[in-house]
């Protein structure tokens, strides 16, 4: 096991690439090991960290088909659905709530609030 070379933040060689990096030039590890290390020094704490990749041994994204399409599209619709009232919330439901803002607030909003509004009060 061999130990990985570390570079300074913006220090790197050219042929490396994070992989939000190698993802805009529609490229993916592809099962590579971790070529190199990126640190960025921060005062108080710990460096920030990110792995490089080489380019030339990444491959290219895979295409997206018609059924990952359609999956991915149903499992988005379904964070949508709130799981106590059934309905489309119209947005996506908050894991730290686990039910649309109706369910999760019901004497604060009126029906069809939004959970961030304030209900209006008539004088």
């Amino acid at each position: 096991m061999s130990t990985l070379p570390v570079y300074r933040w913006r220090l790197a060689p050219d042929g490396y690439a994070t992989r939000r990096q190698l993802r805009a030039l529609g490229l993916r590890p592809g099962g590579q090991d971790v070529a190199a290390q990126l640190e960025r020094p921060r005062r108080r704490r710990g460096p920030l960290v990110a792995y490089l990749y080489r380019i030339d041994r990444a491959k290219p994204v895979r295409p997206m088909t018609p059924a990952r399409r359609a999956a991915l599209a149903k499992a988005n619709a379904a964070r949508r659905v709130c799981p106590a009232c059934r309905r489309d919330a119209g947005y996506v439901i908050p894991p730290s709530l686990g039910m649309c803002s109706n369910c999760a607030f019901p004497d604060n909003a009126p029906e069809g609030a939004s959970w961030n509004s304030s209900p209006t009060s008539v004088r």
